[in-house]
Protein backbone atom coordinates (compact mmCIF):
# COMPACT_ATOMS: atom_id res chain seq x y z
CA UNK A 1 0.00 0.00 0.00
CA UNK A 2 3.24 2.54 -0.49
CA UNK A 3 3.01 5.35 2.24
CA UNK A 4 -0.51 5.18 2.58
CA UNK A 5 -2.07 3.72 5.30
CA UNK A 6 -5.29 2.49 6.15
CA UNK A 7 -6.94 2.80 9.59
CA UNK A 8 -10.14 1.19 10.60
CA UNK A 9 -11.63 2.05 13.79
CA UNK A 10 -14.07 2.18 16.33
CA UNK A 11 -17.04 5.32 15.93
CA UNK A 12 -16.24 6.11 19.44
CA UNK A 13 -12.96 7.04 18.70
CA UNK A 14 -12.99 8.71 15.75
CA UNK A 15 -13.86 12.29 17.32
CA UNK A 16 -10.19 12.14 18.96
CA UNK A 17 -8.34 10.15 16.52
CA UNK A 18 -8.75 12.05 13.02
CA UNK A 19 -6.95 15.25 14.11
CA UNK A 20 -4.13 13.91 15.30
CA UNK A 21 -4.60 11.83 11.98
CA UNK A 22 -3.64 14.89 10.47
CA UNK A 23 -1.02 16.20 12.47
CA UNK A 24 0.45 12.62 12.07
CA UNK A 25 -0.01 13.42 8.32
CA UNK A 26 1.72 16.54 8.66
CA UNK A 27 4.84 15.36 10.38
CA UNK A 28 5.30 12.78 8.36
CA UNK A 29 4.03 13.45 5.35
CA UNK A 30 2.60 10.27 5.22
CA UNK A 31 -1.13 9.70 3.34
CA UNK A 32 -4.08 8.09 6.43
CA UNK A 33 -7.01 6.80 4.94
CA UNK A 34 -9.70 5.89 7.81
CA UNK A 35 -12.88 4.08 8.02
CA UNK A 36 -15.14 4.04 11.06
CA UNK A 37 -18.52 1.26 11.93
CA UNK A 38 -19.20 0.31 15.11
CA UNK A 39 -17.18 -2.33 17.22
CA UNK A 40 -18.77 -5.82 16.58
CA UNK A 41 -18.94 -4.65 12.42
CA UNK A 42 -15.03 -3.51 12.66
CA UNK A 43 -14.42 -7.25 13.64
CA UNK A 44 -16.93 -8.73 11.14
CA UNK A 45 -15.32 -6.75 8.03
CA UNK A 46 -12.27 -7.36 9.06
CA UNK A 47 -12.79 -11.02 8.87
CA UNK A 48 -14.44 -10.56 5.96
CA UNK A 49 -11.24 -9.45 4.06
CA UNK A 50 -11.81 -5.59 4.87
CA UNK A 51 -8.12 -4.22 3.94
CA UNK A 52 -6.23 -2.20 6.41
CA UNK A 53 -2.98 -1.72 7.82
CA UNK A 54 -4.21 -0.30 11.79
CA UNK A 55 -6.85 -1.23 13.55
CA UNK A 56 -8.65 0.20 16.65
CA UNK A 57 -11.32 -1.67 18.40
CA UNK A 58 -12.07 -3.36 21.77
CA UNK A 59 -9.10 -5.48 23.36
CA UNK A 60 -11.31 -8.90 22.70
CA UNK A 61 -11.86 -8.10 19.58
CA UNK A 62 -7.98 -7.76 18.70
CA UNK A 63 -7.55 -10.73 19.87
CA UNK A 64 -9.83 -12.64 18.25
CA UNK A 65 -8.36 -10.97 15.11
CA UNK A 66 -5.32 -11.98 15.82
CA UNK A 67 -6.28 -15.85 16.69
CA UNK A 68 -7.72 -15.92 13.24
CA UNK A 69 -4.48 -14.62 12.04
CA UNK A 70 -6.04 -10.90 10.66
CA UNK A 71 -3.66 -9.13 13.41
CA UNK A 72 -0.19 -9.34 13.59
CA UNK A 73 1.08 -11.18 16.63
CA UNK A 74 2.39 -9.04 19.70
CA UNK A 75 1.28 -6.23 17.63
CA UNK A 76 -1.50 -5.36 20.39
CA UNK A 77 -1.01 -2.18 22.43
CA UNK A 78 -3.36 -0.40 24.53
CA UNK A 79 -4.81 3.01 23.45
CA UNK A 80 -7.38 4.43 25.66
CA UNK A 81 -10.33 4.10 27.47
CA UNK A 82 -13.67 5.81 27.49
CA UNK A 83 -16.40 6.02 30.04
CA UNK A 84 -20.15 5.83 29.38
CA UNK A 85 -22.55 9.43 29.14
CA UNK A 86 -26.09 10.93 29.19
CA UNK A 87 -26.59 13.24 26.29
CA UNK A 88 -29.43 15.86 25.82
CA UNK A 89 -30.20 18.45 23.52
CA UNK A 90 -28.81 22.03 24.20
CA UNK A 91 -31.70 24.16 25.78
CA UNK A 92 -33.87 20.84 26.94
CA UNK A 93 -35.14 19.81 30.10
CA UNK A 94 -32.75 19.84 32.98
CA UNK A 95 -31.53 16.10 34.43
CA UNK A 96 -29.18 15.37 36.68
CA UNK A 97 -27.07 11.84 36.87
CA UNK A 98 -24.38 12.30 39.21
CA UNK A 99 -25.59 9.62 41.85
CA UNK A 100 -27.15 6.54 41.34
CA UNK A 101 -30.29 7.66 42.55
CA UNK A 102 -29.94 10.87 40.48
CA UNK A 103 -28.83 8.96 37.68
CA UNK A 104 -32.43 6.06 37.90
CA UNK A 105 -34.54 9.35 38.74
CA UNK A 106 -33.32 10.67 35.01
CA UNK A 107 -34.03 7.59 33.41
CA UNK A 108 -37.73 6.85 34.86
CA UNK A 109 -38.78 10.84 33.61
CA UNK A 110 -37.17 10.91 29.96
CA UNK A 111 -39.28 10.40 27.75
CA UNK A 112 -37.47 8.46 25.45
CA UNK A 113 -33.52 7.31 25.61
CA UNK A 114 -32.02 6.82 22.80
CA UNK A 115 -29.07 3.72 22.58
CA UNK A 116 -26.40 2.28 19.81
CA UNK A 117 -28.64 -1.07 19.85
CA UNK A 118 -25.79 -2.41 17.62
CA UNK A 119 -22.58 -1.33 19.28
CA UNK A 120 -20.65 -1.84 22.43
CA UNK A 121 -22.15 1.04 24.91
CA UNK A 122 -25.66 -0.57 24.09
CA UNK A 123 -25.25 -3.92 25.02
CA UNK A 124 -23.47 -2.40 28.71
CA UNK A 125 -26.77 -0.34 28.86
CA UNK A 126 -29.28 -2.45 28.16
CA UNK A 127 -27.60 -5.50 30.53
CA UNK A 128 -27.56 -2.38 33.21
CA UNK A 129 -30.90 -1.71 33.39
CA UNK A 130 -31.67 -5.37 34.05
CA UNK A 131 -29.35 -5.44 36.85
CA UNK A 132 -30.95 -2.29 38.79
CA UNK A 133 -34.41 -3.64 38.24
CA UNK A 134 -35.41 -0.93 35.75
CA UNK A 135 -35.73 -2.84 32.65
CA UNK A 136 -39.74 -3.46 32.78
CA UNK A 137 -40.35 0.63 33.53
CA UNK A 138 -37.27 1.90 31.02
CA UNK A 139 -37.22 -0.87 27.80
CA UNK A 140 -40.36 1.06 26.47
CA UNK A 141 -38.90 4.13 26.15
CA UNK A 142 -35.70 2.79 24.66
CA UNK A 143 -35.20 4.10 20.86
CA UNK A 144 -32.41 2.05 18.94
CA UNK A 145 -30.19 3.66 16.64
CA UNK A 146 -28.32 1.97 14.04
CA UNK A 147 -24.87 3.28 12.90
CA UNK A 148 -23.45 5.29 15.53
CA UNK A 149 -25.23 8.12 15.19
CA UNK A 150 -26.66 7.94 18.68
CA UNK A 151 -25.93 11.26 20.89
CA UNK A 152 -26.98 13.43 17.26
CA UNK A 153 -30.27 11.61 17.73
CA UNK A 154 -30.95 13.81 20.78
CA UNK A 155 -30.55 16.98 18.40
CA UNK A 156 -32.54 15.28 15.71
CA UNK A 157 -35.20 15.21 18.46
CA UNK A 158 -35.46 11.38 18.01
CA UNK A 159 -35.00 11.13 21.91
CA UNK A 160 -34.94 13.06 25.07
CA UNK A 161 -31.60 11.12 26.35
CA UNK A 162 -29.26 9.25 25.23
CA UNK A 163 -26.45 6.90 26.50
CA UNK A 164 -23.27 7.06 24.69
CA UNK A 165 -19.52 7.23 25.02
CA UNK A 166 -18.66 10.42 26.33
CA UNK A 167 -16.71 11.35 23.38
CA UNK A 168 -19.45 11.19 20.54
CA UNK A 169 -21.22 13.63 23.16
CA UNK A 170 -18.54 15.91 23.57
CA UNK A 171 -17.74 15.96 19.39
CA UNK A 172 -21.42 16.62 18.61
CA UNK A 173 -21.69 19.99 20.62
CA UNK A 174 -22.70 22.67 20.69
CA UNK A 175 -25.87 20.62 19.62
CA UNK A 176 -26.09 18.23 21.90
CA UNK A 177 -24.45 18.99 25.75
CA UNK A 178 -23.37 16.84 27.84
CA UNK A 179 -25.36 16.04 30.95
CA UNK A 180 -22.80 14.05 33.04
CA UNK A 181 -20.59 9.81 33.36
CA UNK A 182 -22.92 7.62 34.19
CA UNK A 183 -22.21 7.37 38.25
CA UNK A 184 -18.63 6.39 39.41
CA UNK A 185 -20.18 2.97 40.43
CA UNK A 186 -22.08 2.34 37.38
CA UNK A 187 -19.99 3.23 35.28
CA UNK A 188 -18.27 1.09 32.72
CA UNK A 189 -14.72 2.01 30.29
CA UNK A 190 -15.38 1.22 26.60
CA UNK A 191 -11.42 -0.39 26.29
CA UNK A 192 -9.26 0.54 22.60
CA UNK A 193 -6.09 -1.49 21.76
CA UNK A 194 -4.32 -0.42 18.67
CA UNK A 195 -2.66 -3.24 15.93
CA UNK A 196 -1.04 -4.10 13.09
CA UNK A 197 -2.45 -5.76 10.07
CA UNK A 198 -0.72 -9.20 9.71
CA UNK A 199 -1.44 -9.16 5.66
CA UNK A 200 0.62 -5.75 5.51
CA UNK A 201 3.18 -5.21 8.12
CA UNK A 202 4.09 -1.92 6.91
CA UNK A 203 6.53 0.75 8.68
CA UNK A 204 4.61 3.00 8.45
CA UNK A 205 1.59 1.45 9.65
CA UNK A 206 4.07 0.98 12.64
CA UNK A 207 4.89 4.97 12.98
CA UNK A 208 1.18 5.64 12.99
CA UNK A 209 0.93 3.00 16.23
CA UNK A 210 4.09 4.40 17.59
CA UNK A 211 2.25 7.99 17.11
CA UNK A 212 -1.24 7.14 18.74
CA UNK A 213 0.26 5.20 21.77
CA UNK A 214 2.73 7.88 23.05
CA UNK A 215 2.21 9.75 26.23
CA UNK A 216 2.76 13.15 24.20
CA UNK A 217 -1.17 12.77 23.12
CA UNK A 218 -1.97 12.10 26.75
CA UNK A 219 -3.31 15.93 27.42
CA UNK A 220 -5.55 15.94 23.60
CA UNK A 221 -6.81 12.65 23.84
CA UNK A 222 -8.17 13.37 27.99
CA UNK A 223 -9.89 16.65 26.10
CA UNK A 224 -11.51 14.47 23.66
CA UNK A 225 -13.00 11.69 26.38
CA UNK A 226 -10.45 9.27 25.93
CA UNK A 227 -8.08 8.23 28.85
CA UNK A 228 -5.29 6.33 29.03
CA UNK A 229 -5.15 2.93 29.67
CA UNK A 230 -1.80 1.12 31.22
CA UNK A 231 0.12 -2.06 29.19
CA UNK A 232 -1.25 -5.10 30.95
CA UNK A 233 1.69 -7.04 32.42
Amino acid sequence: MGDEIQVFGAIAVRPAVLPIIASFETATGLSVMSKWELNPTVKVQIERGQPFDLVITNPKLVRDLTATGCVLAESQVPFGRISMGVAAKAGGRAFRVDSIEAFEHALKNAKSIAYASDGTSGGYFTGLLERLGLAAEVKPKLVPILGGQTATSVARGEAELAVVPVTSILAAAPDVILIGPFPAQLQSHIDFDLAISAATNTNAARQLLNFLSSPDLDESLAATGIERRPKQT
